[in-house]
């Protein structure tokens, strides 16, 4: 089957190398589990168990609008193609990665990320024989001590985990059938979850890019080396207005891109 697109997403801590690409297990809402695997812009899906739904994935590209109001920016996005990614479908995942994100750098986030799996998720038995290891689930993570996640440098992690997975394991089922809109309000209901983590989730969770908070460091940093010669501001405020007026109608197109620009060059906090 030929390609709608030309470059595949692998920001997600999730996402784990290999040999000639990336790998990641998705778990559908039905129970389904699906392993993606990735290399340079194809992308292969196997059913790993109830393989009713499989993964959902958007494709973005860039409007005609950017060239005209940023040129450099516009020809840079421009170099990725046609950008295809792969919704969360698993809400409790998008929250903790995002909390997981709080204050720290992307890298360091990845990293406390899939050692927190590797010690204690649930580990899924791969068609060529290896592993993968899921997030923990709420559950699991309430059930750990303060020495558990101590070990592996999650400390400063575990109250607002603990409060994210007895808030999910209590409205996780009534969260799931929320607009995105109603879900960031709900979600910042929950101790430690404040608009950042909230809009960060919800964006990974839907696809709804234009609801990340897209004058953020990481859309900042990466729009400012993607575009050195554009006059960006340096605050976040203001360059929250100048991105808004830039992307018009196409926020979601144009804060996905530049963080998938962003990906191939490094990772933010």
């Amino acid at each position: 089957m030929a390609n709608a697109f030309d470059f595949v997403m692998t920001e997600h801590a999730a996402w784990l190398p290999t040999d000639d690409g990336w790998q990641r297990v998705f778990v559908s809402p039905d129970g389904g589990r699906w392993l993606a695997t990735v290399q340079g812009g194809t992308f292969k899906l196997d059913a790993l168990r109830n393989e009713m739904t499989t993964p959902a994935h958007d494709v973005f590209t860039l409007s005609n609008n950017v060239a005209d109001k940023a040129p450099e920016l516009a020809t840079a996005l421009r170099g990725l193609g046609s950008v295809l990614r792969f919704r969360n479908a698993d809400l409790w995942d998008a929250i903790s990665m995002a909390i997981i994100r709080q204050v720290i750098r992307a890298g360091q986030s990845k990293k406390l990320y899939r050692a927190f799996c590797e010690a204690y998720g649930e580990r899924i038995t791969l068609p060529n024989g290896g592993t993968y290891a899921l997030f923990p689930t709420p559950e699991t993570v309430l059930s750990l001590s303060s020495e558990q996640f101590s070990s592996i440098g999650m400390a400063f992690k575990r109250r607002p985990l603990m409060a994210a997975a007895e808030a999910y394991r209590e409205q996780g089922a009534k969260w799931r059938e929320l607009a995105p809109d109603t879900l960031i309000a709900e979600l910042q209901t929950v101790p430690r979850i404040g608009p950042w983590t909230a809009h960060a989730a919800v964006a990974d969770w839907s696809n709804d890019w234009s609801l990340y908070p897209y004058a953020d460091l990481a859309v900042r940093t990466w729009a400012k080396r993607a575009a050195p010669s554009h006059d960006w501001p340096n605050d976040e405020p203001t360059f929250g207005q100048t991105w808004r007026a830039l992307a018009g109608e196409h926020l979601c197109s144009l804060t996905l891109l530049t963080l998938a620009w962003g990906s191939q060059h490094g990772d933010i906090g």
